[in-house]
């Protein structure tokens, strides 16, 4: 399942040591459901007297606001008002917004333009946006392809504002908002005293400090096959800082049409889906928001290209891929020289916390 704010495939996955709160030298579990997503945090309080009803409320509370700003699946959102917009004026918008466009610029300008929010209009071409999938004919791409472009539009930052210059544009932050989401909640956490968490939003997590018992956090990432939910690889993940771990994947939100298989990642350049052979991204950053963005973006990107960019820009990336009939596993030398690569134990581990997905 997914926020109405995001399209999330593949991933990390939760384990049964999510099964219920717990204390003494375990940790407390906050979980819930939300917009059409579940959501789980694990905290070790440490003697730290949070009220967990109130804690629930300021979560919702968070959420909430992110749907109601960042929601392409709501009429009254802002940025389904901003798409709505027909004129080429500067906008006045949130920060939020004016801050998420601003970092998918950068990532664009750094993946030969693959990384692109205005594909809005060409995923609903293809039926992505309610699930009524197609294949649209060359005259509907080639119609649609001259509105698409981050070139087309210019953001300020200071003052929040963006500006449309196709009248005819439309975003879609759904490849960030979750990130920004996970980020928002580990601040909650933060500000109330918390410094050993685990925040999980729809298979999207970030992490921070040790678990009670004083060992690593351990995140599974998903087998990028369809219709099984099996273990790839568990990462022990050893820093204590902080980090955001998110995954994209092509595995998930895919259709089948006449023997080909047509995912949701799509390039904006050509406008039809990606065709290449990469099935997943797995990237740890320390602001999830950058890392939401950089796992789509590579996964648009494919198994060259984007282990070539993951590697220049310094990312801690693992790409998952079929060559033969068979999954390959590429780390970048980031990712490699921080974190050791146990053997797989057995998928039912109960030991095993959250792992990403897109």
């Amino acid at each position: 399942m997914m926020l109405p704010t995001l399209r999330r495939f593949g991933g990390l996955l939760l384990g049964a040591a999510l099964a219920g709160c717990q204390s003494g030298d375990s940790e407390t579990l906050l979980s819930g459901d939300v917009q059409g997503t579940t959501y789980h945090i694990k905290m070790v309080l440490d003697g730290l007297q949070v009220d967990q009803a109130e804690l629930k409320q300021a979560v919702d509370a968070v959420y909430n606001d992110i749907d109601l700003k960042l929601s392409n699946y709501r009429e009254d959102s802002e940025i389904s008002r901003i798409n709505r917009e027909t004129g080429t004026d500067w906008l006045n918008v949130s920060p939020e917004i004016a801050e998420l466009v601003d970092i998918a610029r950068q990532v664009h300008d750094k993946t030969e333009g693959c990384y692109d929010l205005t594909v809005k209009p060409l995923f609903d071409l293809w039926g992505f946006s309610r699930h009524q999938n197609r294949v649209p004919t060359d005259a509907e791409i080639a119609a649609v392809l001259p509105h698409i472009g981050m070139d087309k539009l210019e953001v300020d930052v200071p003052e929040h504002r963006l500006r449309k210059k196709d009248p005819a544009l439309r975003i879609d932050l759904s490849s960030i908002a979750q990130g920004y989401t996970v980020g928002r909640v580990a601040g909650l956490l933060e500000a109330k005293g918390v410094q050993n968490y685990l925040v999980e939003v729809g298979g999207e997590m970030q992490i921070k400090g040790r678990k009670a018992n004083g060992a690593p956090w351990r995140v599974a990432v998903e087998k990028p096959q369809p219709y099984t939910r099996e273990v790839e690889r568990i990462l022990d993940v050893q820093q204590t800082d902080g980090t955001a771990i998110m995954t994209s994947g092509t595995y998930r939100n895919f259709f089948e049409d006449q023997g080909k298989t047509y995912s949701h990642i799509i390039d904006p350049k050509t406008g039809r889906p990606v065709d290449h052979h990469l099935l997943s991204t797995t990237i740890l950053h320390p602001n999830p928001t950058w890392a939401d963005a950089w796992s789509t973006a590579l996964l648009c990107l494919g198994e060259q290209k984007g282990y070539a960019v993951a590697e220049q820009e310094g990312l801690k990336a693992l790409l998952i891929y079929g060559e033969n009939g068979e999954l390959k596993e590429r780390f970048t030398p980031a990712f490699g020289a921080e974190m050791p690569m146990p053997t797989i134990p057995p998928a039912q581990s109960n030991r095993i916390e959250p792992n990403p997905r897109r």
